[in-house]
């Protein structure tokens, strides 16, 4: 029986240094968040779930209420740290680091988490779901991390690259059949927020 995810990446959110759980939406972000909903209006939900960070939830909660749904949050949801907070290096050093954690996935930064660590606490989650939720519609509220990690279990085509190129916000209609990805498909453009 076929089972619909729609991965859903936040919106645009300024980083704050410390903030990494409670740091909400930019207001080009709110903007943005708005168009998820014009663009998941017409789609059938069944149920949404999220990552607990505030930037995730920002972005799905109109969805929710136009959709008369409650956001129920997995703290498994939530997005990879890459690194430790005192860890510093260049920005430069920090792609290079995190492209060398998707070649291999038992790799992380001091303070960070590896790809297998994430995957362990968020892929079960997204597994129950689709046992429980069969030939249903599932929103997901996340970030572009956990997101290309989760698809990278089914999928090991997303990696790196997939992440480099993916927008905030992002949306990705996965289609299952069983707990077997069949197709991925865009839902968000470059046109939908002017480029962002």
């Amino acid at each position: 029986m076929v089972t619909t995810i729609y991965m859903i990446r936040h919106a645009e959110s300024s980083f704050v240094f410390g903030k990494e759980r409670t740091r909400g939406l930019s207001e080009q972000g709110k903007l943005d968040a708005q168009k998820v909903v014009e663009l998941m209006s017409d789609e059938p939900i069944d149920i949404i779930v999220s990552s607990p960070y505030t930037r995730a939830v920002q972005t799905i909660q109109g969805l929710a209420d136009l959709k008369h749904l409650p956001v129920k949050e997995y703290e498994g949801l939530r997005e990879r740290a890459l690194k430790g907070p005192e860890y510093n290096i260049s920005e430069q050093r920090f792609w290079e680091e995190a492209k060398k954690s998707f070649e291999d996935q038992e790799y992380c930064m001091p303070g960070g988490e590896s790809i297998k660590q994430a995957q362990e606490r968020a892929v079960p989650i997204i597994k129950r779901l689709l046992k429980e939720y069969e030939g249903k519609r599932i929103v997901v509220g996340t970030h572009g991390n956990i997101m290309t990690i989760i698809m990278n279990d089914f999928d090991d085509c997303y990696g790196y690259d997939f992440w480099k190129n993916t927008s905030k916000p992002d949306i990705y209609k996965l289609i299952f059949n069983g707990d077997q990805l069949t197709e991925v498909k865009r839902i968000w453009s470059y046109n939908s927020s002017g480029g962002s």
